[in-house]
């Protein structure tokens, strides 16, 4: 399993209708998609127009080649993308044990 940490910044102002869209392009797009696990959001505190995404993916290529090379990933960037101020910082984490 690995994890993909998105951290967006939104328009301001614009936080609520991106909060309505974005629970909309979770739970009628991103939750279609091959190899999706699970989804967090996190808001900001000193920063409340950036919010970090924690998606849970069962492979990287689930989200590298299958969803972002999917019509998925169009829709889900139609739903959300209009309020984003600037492109999505994203990396992938691998949990280890210690």
């Amino acid at each position: 399993m690995i994890t993909e940490i998105a951290v967006v910044d939104i328009v301001p102002g614009q936080e609520q209708e991106f909060e309505v869209a974005l629970h909309k392009a979770v739970s009628t797009v991103l939750s279609t998609a091959d190899g999706y696990i699970s989804f967090t959001l996190q808001k900001g505190i000193e920063n409340p127009s950036t919010y970090a995404f924690l998606i849970e993916w069962e492979t990287l290529e689930d989200h590298t080649v299958g969803f972002r090379e999917s019509e998925l990933f169009t829709q889900w960037r139609g739903l959300i993308g209009k309020h984003f101020s600037s492109p999505p910082r994203v990396e992938h984490w691998q949990g280890i044990s210690l």
